[in-house]
């Protein structure tokens, strides 16, 4: 039995050496990438057990991912296809006034015809949480329905249901992601996202995050909302209270990773027992750490994290 299973595509991210163009570069660090594995490494660092679950082409990049995710001690549950291909995306790192660009190559990758028959839904069915993003369904239609069969899956068997908004402007509209996601939103029980997407989305226009937390939880009926501020921190509303925490100091190496750190933080300490207001500071603590490291996912440890939370963290550790 896992504590939490996420369901998802994570592609491989090709990133060239320091600011380099993708175009000019003659080399590539490859690393997993994706936002339902990521957050199943967080919460495996921060105390939980995880499973990773998803659709892969059965060839050297399928199994390059399944490598890395099982070395950072999540279990992996995998379709393996003969069809289709591993997604991939590139990176390149800028400063202003280019910006860090992302540049998808994950048409018709294995995971877009993956249905729920094809998967071991008894895994969801004992787990004690489920969790996916909205990136998801906006990779095929495929997709759409089987987000909605897994949600049925956890929701019938009494698996807590977790879900971020986690929109991307390159995978579809705002209007298409608006009408497909809240007919998800009644199978959810602790709903996370970013105050930008849920301005861009659901049109909260000119509210803070704990106007936009009070209204989600109220027109959705979610248990838990947690709002992510960026540079300001992150809100959680839970029983009609509102739980704030800042963010911690941080060095951003790679922006990448960190709010899927605080979610998987976040539904590990609330598995653990601890209250909303305790997990989200370890989600705060995991997301600061999380983005000093070049990869996506949360190599912590939760001493590491409860020293920050501490304020324990030295320049150089002897």
């Amino acid at each position: 039995m896992t504590d939490l299973v996420t369901f998802g595509e994570t592609m491989l991210r090709l990133s060239p050496p320091g600011h380099e163009r993708v175009e000019d570069a003659t080399q590539f660090e490859s690393r997993a990438a994706g936002p339902e594995s990521n957050t199943a490494i967080a919460a495996e660092k921060l105390g939980a057990t995880a499973t990773w679950m998803s659709k892969l082409p059965d060839s050297p990049l399928g199994r390059r991912v399944v490598g890395e995710l099982r070395r950072h001690g999540i279990e992996t549950d995998v379709v393996w296809s003969e069809r289709g291909r591993q997604g991939t995306l590139y990176m390149e790192h800028a400063g202003p006034p280019r910006g860090t660009n992302v540049i998808y190559d994950r048409e018709n990758s294995a995971v877009t015809d993956c249905t729920v028959d094809q998967l071991d839904t008894e895994t969801i069915e004992n787990a004690r949480a489920f969790y996916t993003t909205g990136v998801t369904p906006a990779l095929s239609e495929t997709l759409r329905k089987t987000t909605v069969d897994l949600l049925k899956v956890a929701h019938n068997a009494g698996t807590t249901t977790a879900m971020d908004l986690n929109y991307r402007s390159k995978l579809w509209s705002p209007e298409e992601a608006r009408e497909t996601l809240t007919k998800f939103f009644p199978a959810i029980d602790v709903f996370v996202t970013a105050a930008r997407d849920a301005e861009v989305v659901l049109g909260y226009h000119d509210q803070d995050a704990n106007k936009i937390a009070h209204n989600l939880a109220s027109k959705y009926d979610f248990k838990t909302v947690v709002v992510t501020k960026g540079d300001l921190g992150a809100i959680a509303w839970h029983d009609n209270v509102i739980h704030d925490h800042g963010a911690y100091e941080s060095e951003t190496v790679n922006p990448l990773g960190a709010g899927d750190a605080l979610t998987g933080a976040f539904l590990a300490r609330r598995m653990a027992g601890d209250d909303v207001g305790r997990a989200l500071e370890y989600g705060a603590a995991t997301a600061a750490i999380t983005r000093t490291l070049p990869g996506d996912a949360a190599t912590v440890t939760q001493k590491e994290v409860e020293d920050v939370i501490g304020d324990k963290i030295k320049r150089i550790s002897r």
